[in-house]
């Protein structure tokens, strides 16, 4: 059995999804670590889970909170390059301190999410077996795909292409501080030298939370390139209970709204979907992610929010929802999907924008401005989500490409294999909590 360190960044969202595939690995009897700066241990969840902190001199505990209010909200073009200079700063952090970790810790092999390339430039210069993991969008690129952050559609005549070539551009030079980082790095641990995430992928394995069906149409994807769908936690007998739904009525239309772990402070606009849905008179279940305080829950039930929580159980709440209001962030947008709930989305920052351009793609749901759209008008769109069948009928097939598609099962599979392990592979079930 092998043990695996991974290397994400320090985003609840990221250790999540991969503590799903993390978990599945450890049924098979590997170990699994996680590792990384100190405060990043609290979202290693799973007790069969390792944690390994690095980096405290140059990312002490209690620091890691003043980077994801920065990261959850940048506030212009000077916030948005400290964001950049602050992830630079933690890649910097990790290739500076995994080789020591790696040996330390006796790690086989690494799983790399591809949103940090720390993990795949330390296992190349170590020269150490790794897979790429896509929690959010790929970024693998190829022409005319937008990359993950822009707000566009993709297209293979000369317009669309340059709009791809042109937007790339500009994002690499926002970006320049992160490659610079990177490549010296890079040099400084005697490897090829280059700068982008891209470039540090997998040449064993590239798994994604993507299916093809609900991508943009990839032509350049290497064989060993992966879709399976949402990674979510196999079943087990000993997992934790989450909290139950609240009990609602059939009377009237169900609607979940989230905006992600990173985003649930954004009162305001949790204040405008709260009249919205008061004004279509829907049931409405808001769950903020621990972001607001008593005083804001109370105003947003006030303002026509049914329920107001800080975590409810997504995929069952997807399941039950006639709808969902959110961010378009990755993991939520595929627990649409695969749940059949048309989406109002309103895309926020990092791949929220791809997220939302290929739930139009594929015409499953509606997009809205999350800044300057008002009440009157996410009430209109909500309720045009609601009257037309369509939208759901064309989740019907896309859910039932997820539901083929393996999941976090699958991944497991893919991992070993890639790597030439063996297991004693057990039935296992997805979706249920870990």
């Amino acid at each position: 059995m092998a043990h695996f360190g991974v290397v994400a960044p320090a985003f609840l969202s990221h250790f999540t999804t991969l503590s799903a595939l993390a978990g599945a690995l450890v049924e098979r009897g590997h170990r699994v670590t996680f590792i990384h700066r100190p405060d990043a241990r609290a979202f290693v969840r799973d007790p069969r889970l390792g944690f390994h902190a690095v980096g405290a001199d140059t990312h002490p505990p209690g620091s890691l909170a003043a980077s994801m209010r920065l990261a959850a909200n940048p506030g212009g073009p000077l916030g948005l390059s400290r964001v950049i200079r602050d992830m630079a700063a933690s890649t910097t952090m990790l290739c500076e301190t995994l080789p020591a970790a790696v040996e330390t810790l006796g790690i086989d092999a690494l799983l790399a999410d591809q949103m940090e390339a720390a993990g795949g430039l330390v296992a190349e210069a170590l020269g150490l077996p790794f897979v790429s993991i896509a929690c959010a969008l790929p970024v693998n690129r190829e022409p005319g795909i937008p990359l993950p952050v822009m707000p566009f559609g993709h297209g293979t005549d000369a317009r669309s292409l340059k709009i791809v070539e042109e937007s790339t551009r500009v994002y690499d030079w926002m970006m320049k501080p992160h490659r610079r980082a990177v490549e010296a790095q890079a040099r400084r641990l005697g490897i090829p030298v280059r700068g982008m995430l891209h470039e540090f992928l997998s040449p064993r394995a590239q798994i994604s939370q993507t299916v093809a069906e609900f991508e943009f149409p990839r032509r350049e994807l290497p064989p060993h390139f992966h879709h399976v769908g949402p990674l979510r936690p196999l079943a087990r007998a000993d997992a934790p209970v989450l909290a139950p739904l609240p009990p609602n009525t059939t009377d009237r239309p169900f609607v979940f709204a989230s905006l992600g772990t990173m985003q649930g402070g954004r009162f305001d606009l949790f204040l405008r979907i709260a009249r919205a849905c008061r004004q279509v008179g829907v049931q409405l279940l808001l769950a903020h992610c621990g972001g607001l305080d008593a005083r804001q829950e109370d105003a947003l039930r006030r303002a026509g929010a049914t329920w107001v929580t800080d975590f409810a159980p997504q995929q069952a709440a997807l399941a039950r929802a006639d709808a969902v209001i959110s961010h378009a962030g990755w993991n939520t947008v595929m627990d649409a999907v695969a749940a059949q709930t048309p989406m109002l989305a309103l895309p926020i920052a990092f791949d929220h924008p791809g997220g939302a351009a290929r739930m139009r793609h594929a015409g499953v749901g509606i997009q809205a401005s999350a800044r300057f759209t008002r009440a009157g008008t996410l009430a209109r769109h909500l309720r045009a989500l609601l009257d037309d069948p369509l939208y759901r009928a064309r989740l019907q097939p896309l859910a039932a490409c997820v539901a083929r598609a393996g999941g976090t099962a699958r991944a497991a599979d893919i991992v070993e294999d890639a790597l030439g392990l063996t297991s004693a592979r057990l039935p296992v079930v997805e979706g249920a909590p870990a």
